[in-house]
């Protein structure tokens, strides 16, 4: 007999738009093929894609054809209750985290989500329900922009730009376990505070001023490599603390864009998930103990305050409570 009813209660889309047209409803549970996995969820990632997402940014993007109601919610948390004949990796009544980028059968804004297994991890020792839940979208882009773009290598200066926000307070904790010499310009002062307490060797509030003394004295010859995870004046200027045959690399999508130069090459890309950089970054997150700071949690019916939320300033990452 099913541990799990037939209905849940979900955030759901009946059309893409503002903040008006997220709805909290009781809707059918998904259905589970060979290869899924269903998970009740405890508590789902709220992140600025979604808000894109919402609007319809990518049905257009990837010219998608999708089904409403429409569930958001590509990232979250919670318990195995059911899973197909072919699933192997995850057992049930086990705690497990998972990105679920356009998830076909519906995001992680709901009670229940049916997702393949090959996204599905256990959440390790040591790392919370809360954190795992928001931690699999900025790791993946964090690691994604350090391993695979700029080949960050041991004793390289790095300069993060954005270093308070999802990405990069990952990309922080991630730089320093590569052996890389961190230096950090977050937002705030609260920002400032909290990346602080993530080991990098360096740190500035962005909104303060003129930081270059404080750059030059950490890199005299400007930095050998930089990743920025938004755009902006200040990140423009940042361009300067930069060597000339630096390498930089930034996220496609971030806000305020960013506005290069001739005399920088950056690298966009794109943070997308698939199980050997999932499986890549769970291994980070077990063995070097790393953490997702969470600055607001929601309700799960409380969805729009969330995506307020978004436009506000805040540090880390932003999650709905879904379980009662």
């Amino acid at each position: 007999m099913n541990k799990y009813p037939n209905t849940m209660r979900a955030t759901v889309l009946h059309r893409f738009g503002g903040l008006e047209e997220l709805i909290y409803r009781e809707i059918d549970l998904p259905e589970i093929g060979p290869e899924d996995v269903l998970v009740r969820v405890a508590y789902a990632g709220v992140g600025e894609w979604d808000a894109f997402e919402r609007k319809g940014g990518y049905a257009e993007m990837l010219n998608m054809n999708p089904k409403f109601p429409y569930i958001l919610g590509s990232e979250g948390s919670g318990t195995v209750v059911a899973r197909g004949e072919k699933v192997s990796n995850v057992d049930l009544g086990e705690h497990v985290y998972a990105p679920a980028f356009l998830n076909p059968k519906g995001g992680f804004y709901a009670e229940y989500v049916a997702i393949d297994a090959k996204y599905v991890s256990r959440i390790p020792d040591g790392l919370t329900m809360q954190e795992a839940a928001v931690i699999s979208g900025v790791g993946i882009t964090a690691l994604r922009g350090l391993e695979d773009v700029l080949a960050l290598k041991q004793g390289e200066s790095i300069m993060i730009f954005g270093a308070s926000g999802g990405v990069g307070h990952l990309a922080v904790q991630l730089a320093k376990c590569l052996g890389a010499r961190v230096f950090a310009i977050a937002s705030g002062e609260d920002g400032v505070a909290m990346v602080k307490q993530l080991g990098c060797d360096a740190v500035v509030n962005g909104r303060k001023g003129d930081f270059t003394t404080k750059v030059f004295d950490f890199a005299p010859g400007g930095f050998d490599t930089a990743l920025f995870t938004a755009g902006g004046e200040i990140a423009n200027a940042a361009f300067n603390c930069i060597r000339k045959d630096g390498r930089i690399a930034y996220p496609h999508g971030i806000h305020p864009s960013l506005k290069t130069t001739v005399n920088f090459k950056a690298t966009g890309y794109h943070g997308e998930p698939d199980p050997e950089i999932i499986d890549r970054l769970h291994r980070y997150i077990a063995v070097n103990k790393l953490s997702a700071h969470i600055s607001h949690i929601f309700a799960l019916r409380d969805a729009h305050e969330a995506h307020v939320a978004l436009n506000n300033h805040y540090v880390g990452k932003i999650c709905l409570r879904v379980i009662p």
